[in-house]
Parts: C-alpha cells; structure tokens; sequence
C-alpha cells in the first residue's frame, strides 16, 4: 500500500509543480511593454505579449522574479508563491537614461548594447531626428544628419534618375548592407553606369522607405562582414520599424522651390491595430508627389557649333530663342506610393511570430538632352519635319528639334515572416525573406534613326515587287520614317530569398554566445525591349536591351557564423565573430573580427577598437549586364558606348577575366567620453583596405590596328567599350567625431547642441592598376584619372554638421548647418593639366515646430534657407594649366567640354552632394489619434 502510494505522489508530483503560475502586466510610464523576459532562472521564463502580458508556470515557493528589457533597468522583485496559487505580479520598468534612444543590435549577434557599451561606433537616429531635417526622403535626411554618409545628385543621367547613389565613408553604394528588422532587404535592380560617383555598383533603394513607418536607424560604422556576409565592408544600416498600436497619425506635406517650382504634394498614414487577443499591427501608407525643378545652363553657341559641325548663324539663332538649348536639367518629376507593414503575435507563451512587408510604386518622368535642329537635322532625317512640327521660321514644317522624355517605373517590394523563441534560457529566431526590384523604362518622343523592317515588309508595300539599287535607297528612307516614336527598352530585375537561423545563449552574466547560418538565392533579369528600340542602333536617346543580352541569371550561396561576446569584467568586453560563406559561382569566403571595449572613471570614458576581415561579392548585376548605351563624350556629343560583361564571347576574345570578390581589412579604434547625463562625446579613427576592389572601366577606344579590340568595335558599330574588373587595391582612412550635449536651460526653456564631422585622412589607390593584358598592350588602363577622381575625390573630404535646438512651450526651432568639404573631378576630355574643385559650401536649414494641441502639430521648414548653390573653379597642377588659366579663350573651351557647352555649368555632369535647386520650403501638418 505505501509503495502504491509513493508511485502514486511521482505521477501527481509533476502536474502539482507545475499548477501554480504567475501572471501580470509589465509596463513603463507609457504604456505595455512588448516583449519583455520575465524569469525565475536561466531556464524558466517567458516574454510578454502586445498587451504587457505574460504567464508563467512556477514551483511552489519563494522566487526571485527577474523583469528585463533592452532599455530599460532589470528589475528583481522577490515573491513567495502557494502551492496551487495563481499569483498576480504586476511590475513597472524604470528606463536606463543611459540607453535611452540609443539602443543597438548591429554591434554584435550575441546580445544587444548601447552605443556607448559597443567596442565599434554606431549612430543612433530616431524618427524626430529624420522628419525634422525637412528632406523629402529617406536618404536625403541621413546626409544631413550622419557626416560619412553622402547622397549624390546628378543632373541627368538616364535610369539614375530613378535612385541617387550613396554611401557611407566614400566606399560606394554596395558596401553598405542595408537591414530591416535585422533582416538583409534586397539590392536594387539599376546599376549606376553614367560619369557619376557610385559609377559601376548598386545598392539597396532606402529612398522607398517612408519616413513615418520609421521607428529608428542604427548605423554601425564599422566593417561587418563576419556577423552578416557580404556587402558590409564600409558599415551596416539597420531600418527599426515602428510597432505602437495605441495610436496613429495623418501627416500632410507640402513643399516649393525658392524658384516656385518642384511643387511637392504628399499625404501619409500610420497607424497600429491589435491582432487578434495578443497581437499587433502597425501600418503606413504613404502617397507623394513631386513637379519637375529645372535649373539648365545657358548653352555657349561657338562650343554647339564646333562639336556639331554646325553652322554658327544657325546655332545662334536657335539659342537667341532657346538659350538653354531646350535642354532640361534638374529634378525630375515624381510620383510615389509606398506601403508598408509591421507585425507581431504570441504563438504560446514562448514563441513569438513576426511579420514585416513593404510595397513601393515610384514612377519617374526626365529628359534626355534636346536634340537639336543642328544636332538632328531635317536634311540629314526629312521625316523629322512630320514626326516633330514645330515653328521654326526656316525649316521644312516648322522642324525646331526634338527632347526625348525617359521614364521609369519602379517597383520595390520586401517581406519577412519569422519565429522567435525563448526557451531554457536559449533564443531561437527562424526567418524566411524576399524582397525585389524591378525597373522598366519607356522612351517617347524619339525615332530610331536605323530602324528597318525586314526585306519582305519593303516588298508588300511596293506594287511590282521588285527591288534596284535607288529604290533601295528611297526604301531605306521609308524604313526610317516607319520608326515609332515611343519606345520600350525594357529594363533590369533583381530578386532574393533569404532564410536565416540565429540562435543565441547567455551562458552566464559575463559570456553570451550566438551561431547561425543564412541561405541565400539571388536572380537577376535583363528585360528585354522592343525591337524597335535596339534594332540599328536603338531610340534615339536611350538603346533598349537586345535579345541576346536579356536573360535571367542566377546564383545562391550559403554561410554560418558564430560569435562569442565575454564580459571579462563589468569594464572589460571581448567580442570575436568568424563567418564562412559559399557561393555558387566564385566560391568560398572566410572572414573574422575581433572588437574590445574598456571602461573608464565609474563608466565616463570608453575605450574601443576592433580588426576585422571582410568581402563583397561581384553583384549578378555587374556580372551580366551587357548593353550599348548613350553617354555624353566631351567635344563629341552623345556617342554610343559598348558595356561588354565578363561572361559573354566578346569578352573572351578581349581576354577579361572573370570577376572575383572583394576582400578588405578593417581597423578602428576610438574614445567615447559621457562625463554627465546630458553631455557625450566620441572620436573613431578609421582604416579600410580593399583588394581586388571591382569597377567599371572607363571608355576603352580602338587602336587603329586590327587588334581584336578594334574587331569587337567595328562588328558592334561601337565608339568604346568598357567592362567589369577587379582592378583596384585601395586605402581609406579618417576620423569620425560626434558630440551632443542636451538639457541647457536657457531662458523659459531647453537647448540641445549636436557637433559631428566625418574628416578623410587618406583615399587612395594601392599600387598599380590591374589592367588586362589586350587593354595594357593598346597603351590604355581601365581607370584613368576621371575614374580615380570619381572613386577618391569625387566626395567631400571633410563634412561636418552643427545643429541648434531650442525647446520653449509648445514651440521647437531648429538650426542646422552642414558644412560640404571640398571635392575633387578630373572629368573626361579636360586637359590632363588642370582639375576642377567644388568649393567647401555651408548649407543652412531651419525648422519650426509649433504643437498646436495634444493632437496636432505644424511644422514649417527652410532647407538651404541661404540659397547656398555649388560652386566650382578650375585648378591648375602645373604650369601648363597655369597657361591655360591665363587664356580665356582655353579656360571657356575647358568649361564647355566638362559642361557639354554650359549645359550643365552648375553641378557639372558628374553630380554633387547637395541639390542645385537652392532654397526649399516645406509644411507639415501631423493630426494623432
């Protein structure tokens, strides 16, 4: 009977010890708080729900109840629990001001920090910060609010239009890889392939992402590779979305040029829901709209009538009534809507699902340069005179010229499901990503100069059906008025699908641990265009992609990581991460990085500094695209070029290798000081090295010999042609410094100040180019001085931003200056004797906040409020470019060839880091409910 007993109380044992449970609300003074642990040891605990709720099984007794968030003071409350009690514990979470809006999770796998606690420097940037900069966008608001980061405008340069370059620490567009949630988002379908910084590479469209769906941007400034693959050379940016559910706003935007023009109209919705009993929703819908800005040049007619061979009476009288040439030249007309989703649900009291997806249409109307009626003439093309009438008072039907429009339709979407579990004291996240791009572009107002249907189609339209020599000349004419005159060149898609497995352990207070693997599928598709739009040469303007350079291509690779993060003391941490990766085309990859930090009087001053590897594999874009493409060629007009990819028969027979990824080493060390709460200070040093660094190549010309280069041109009818290359080794170093200090009473209120600059030491090339041997022995290279500028000086060396901020009432001003550094083109066709230098330029914006009421709040704000526009001047290198400054004649002949006649005089046609549209004003109107 007693032994029945005693196996009677071991079957009953388990279900009594489990039969108790705590309950309750974690909160702050705000609100619930989401997705906080709450424990009773390593392996016992759970995370509260969207509501600050949570249940918990207990042993009858008396626990230690640890409540922890990042951000917040872990709280320990000690409570004895009954057996069979179901037990109400509510707890109230006090934040850290030390971490308050500076939380990170791009520092490191293994568990999140403060940016003071990181051994790496990281910006932190939360949404007040991006909408009060005034800037119509995403990446616009980051160059006026993160020194390293710049943002290149250009005046027009085809497909670029549509995604303005940008980077962080002069290390192009596809070094930065860009985060949502944590999770990789997907490149862009465009590859930058105009004279412009960022020439040669892609990066992910963060211009798409809508401001209000914005909870906050982390900005690691530091080499990642090891902790998250590929393309995180110069830094990572990780998007934080917005997850409040207990309300919502409405904001209106409006906005005009100093000039009265590039009207912008825009109207925005977030909001948050519950879903289901313990889930939520958070949602922004975003609609804008943006009217051309134009700012063009006033053309110089004996530079017109030289590189046209045209009559100087005839230019002079078209630009007496168009001095600008017709040509347009500023920023394009817009039209954007923009979707996007954040959301997450208990699946039990251990496992959380989350949910994000983002859709964005862009649409985007520009111009190519006016054609001409000296450029495109009626004797040359008599049918221009039907296609294009116009008034000019000499010419057959009026014929006055022509401006091809190119627009382009954007399509961006990114989605992630995942699960997230804690459970003995383990973190488990599963997730499965996709995202994609896809720009299609259409050509109107055009003709194709060679278009020729096919000799059958010629027959049908002559009654004898018989063909001579004359009338195969007249029926060429008649091909060539049977051109349409809009086109569709196709366009370029990229896509990925990423599933990613992190799992993380805190071992004990000091030691976490965190291991993973990521797989990745790549696709990348050349669309292709309408015949009409390649056949003989193309649309005038811009060629479409001809069948045998579409295609869809594709690769996938597969990498693991592990990271062990260790406390050595409360001062002292250790972190150290290594990464394999595969990949089906090149190979593999291995890299690591090892970061440390040390604390100084009680936590005032910091000590960092890490050493990392890192690489960056060729993108499917810079592998395939092959093309013939319209590009501006000083003192010879518009020429069409050749872009040959390192797959294809061309390039065998020029002999281009294959392309190979990218390795880099990276160092940093820094100090970061926080004598008080309100003051904080930090200086990183930074080095960079890349090898095998891939770019395009400039404009490779033919030899005059019958070298199998001069055969790829004559065969293609191509002036040039350039390709993909790993031709470089570089070295990039420099300074980052930020400081704020907050909370400064000054009369009835509160003033903050911010001081941040970003000052490049060193940007150079590391030994001599790699040229392949066809493109060395023709006596050429693949980066010339143009490409060296656009790669090393083409960004400002020293950029530096002030900001003012001064709180009274319900009124909040703003005062920031940023300060651009001077730059550096050698543009093509100048003379090797002299540069050309952008002026350092100080751009002042000022906001104006008024809260009107607890639900609604105006905002007006000025950017360049100075109407600050940029300047340039030649410089010389030696005392031949000091001759030539001397004469003005050579200095206006320079100025034409850089400018293409004074067309684009104010930026140049390589782009500058702030806009040429001058002052801007902006109103918002921001209704909460």
């Amino acid at each position: 009977m007693r032994k029945s007993l005693q196996i009677l109380m071991l079957l009953v044992l388990p279900f009594a010890v489990s039969a108790q449970q705590l309950s309750g609300v974690i909160s702050d003074k705000s609100g619930p708080v989401i997705g906080a642990t709450v424990s009773i040891s390593s392996s016992n605990g759970t995370i509260t729900n969207v509501n600050g709720e949570y249940t918990l099984k207990v042993p009858a007794g008396t626990h230690e109840v640890s409540i922890s968030f990042v951000g917040y003071l872990t709280k320990k409350i000690t409570t004895t629990v009954a057996s069979g009690e179901n037990k109400t514990l509510n707890a109230t979470l006090e934040e850290n001001v030390e971490l308050l809006n500076e939380l990170v999770v791009v520092g490191t796998r293994s568990r999140p920090r403060s940016s003071v606690d990181t051994a790496v420097p990281v910006d932190i940037l939360d949404a007040k910060d991006l909408i009060s900069t005034g800037q119509n966008t995403f990446d616009k608001a980051l160059t006026y609010r993160v020194p390293s980061f710049n943002s290149v405008q250009t005046p027009v340069n085809d497909a670029t239009s549509l995604l303005d370059p940008y980077e962080i620490r002069n290390m192009g567009p596809s070094r930065t890889l860009i985060l949502i949630n944590g999770k990789r988002k997907n490149l862009s379908a465009l590859l930058y392939t105009q004279t412009s910084p960022g020439r040669g590479e892609t990066g992910a469209d963060i211009s798409a992402i809508p401001q209000d769906a914005i909870e906050r941007v982390e900005i690691l400034r530091d080499g990642a590779s090891a902790q998250y693959g590929s393309d995180a050379i110069a830094g990572v940016m990780n998007i934080i979305l917005k997850d409040d559910v207990d309300y919502g706003s409405v904001t209106l935007r409006a906005g005009i040029t100093g000039e009265g023009d590039g009207e912008t109209v825009g109207v925005s919705l977030n909001s948050g829901t519950t879903l289901g009993n313990d889930g939520f929703l958070n949602y922004t819908v975003d609609f804008s709209k943006r009217e051309l800005a134009n700012r063009p040049g006033t053309v110089n007619a004996a530079g017109e009538a030289g590189d046209f061979g045209a009559n100087i009476a005839d230019v002079r009288e078209f630009l007496n009534r168009r001095p600008d040439a017709g040509n347009v030249n500023g920023s394009p007309e817009t039209t954007a809507a923009k979707f996007l989703l954040n959301g997450g649900f208990n699946i039990s009291s251990d496992v959380q699902g989350y949910f994000n997806g983002a859709y964005v249409y862009k649409n985007v109307n520009s111009f190519a340069n006016y054609r001409t009626p000296y450029w495109r003439t009626v004797t040359d093309f008599p049918y221009l005179a039907d296609f294009f009438p116009g008034d000019h008072p000499t010419n057959a039907g009026g014929y006055d010229g022509y401006v091809p429009t190119f627009d382009g339709l954007l399509n961006d979407y990114n989605g992630t499901l995942g699960v997230r579990s804690e459970r003995n004291g383990w973190t488990y996240d599963g997730s499965f990503t996709v995202g994609g791009n896809t720009q299609t572009y259409k050509v109107t107002n055009s003709h194709n100069r060679n278009f020729v249907y096919s000799p059958s189609t010629w027959l049908d339209a002559n009654s004898n059906g018989t063909v001579d020599a004359g009338e195969i000349n007249e029926g060429s004419l008649l091909y060539r008025e049977n051109s349409p005159i809009s086109f569709d060149p196709g366009g370029t898609r990229f896509s990925h699908i990423v599933g990613n497995i992190d799992i993380t352990k805190e071992i004990s207070n000091s030691l976490a641990m965190a291991f993973g693997a990521e797989f990745r599928n790549e696709t990348f598709t050349v669309i292709e265009g309408d015949k009409a739009s390649y056949d003989g040469g193309g649309a005038d303007s811009f060629a479409g992609n001809t069948p045998e350079n579409s295609g869809k291509f594709n690769r996938y690779n597969f990498g693991g990581y592990f990271d062990l993060s260790y406390d050595v003391t409360d001062d002292f941490l250790l972190n150290g991460t290594i990464r394999m990766e595969n990949y089906s085309d090149f190979g593999q990859a291995f890299v690591w990085k090892l970061s440390s930090r040390y604390k100084l009087m009680d936590d005032k001053m910091t000590l960092r500094a890490s050493a990392s590897t890192g690489f960056r594999a060729p993108t499917l874009h810079q592998i395939y695209t092959q093309k013939a493409q319209y590009s501006f060629v000083p003192g010879a007009g518009i020429q069409v070029g050749g872009l040959v990819n390192n797959v294809s028969p061309q390039a065998k027979l020029l002999g281009i290798p294959q392309l190979d990824a990218e390795e880099s080493f990276n160092f940093t060390i820094g100090l970061g000081a926080r004598p008080s709460e309100d003051f904080d200070v930090t200086i990183d040093y930074y080095n960079i090295a890349v090898k095998d660094r891939i770019v395009l190549s400039t404009e490779i010309g033919p030899t005059g010999g019958n070298t199998a280069l001069d055969q790829v041109l004559a065969a293609n009818n191509l002036s040039d042609v350039s390709f993909f290359v790993n031709a470089l080794d570089t070295k990039t170093s420099g300074i980052d410094f930020v400081a704020n200090y907050k909370n400064l009473g000054v009369g009835n209120g509160t003033m903050r100040f911010t001081l941040s600059g970003n000052y490049t030491i060193q940007n150079e090339r590391d030994g001599d180019v790699k040229n392949p041997a066809l493109v060395a022995g023709a006596g050429q290279s693949v980066v010339n001085e143009t490409q060296e500028a656009l790669f090393f000086t083409s960004r400002p060396k020293t950029k530096w931003i002030l900001g003012v901020n001064y709180d009274l009432g319900k009124f909040g001003f703003s005062l920031n200056n940023t300060y651009f550094g001077t730059t550096t083109f050698r543009q093509q066709g100048m003379d090797s004797n002299l540069k050309t230098e952008f002026k350092p330029k100080v751009v002042t914006d000022l906001g104006v906040n008024f809260s009107a009421s607890d639900n609604v709040n105006i905002s007006f704000n000025v950017n360049n409020i100075l109407n600050v526009l940029p300047e340039w001047e030649f410089k010389a290198l030696n005392g031949a470019g000091e001759s030539i400054l001397n004469d003005p004649a050579q200095v206006q002949n320079q100025s034409n060839l850089i400018t293409f006649n004074q067309r684009y005089s104010q930026m140049t046609y390589d782009g500058y880091h702030f806009s040429q549209l001058g002052s801007m004003y902006n109103l918002t109107v921001n209704v909460r409910f």
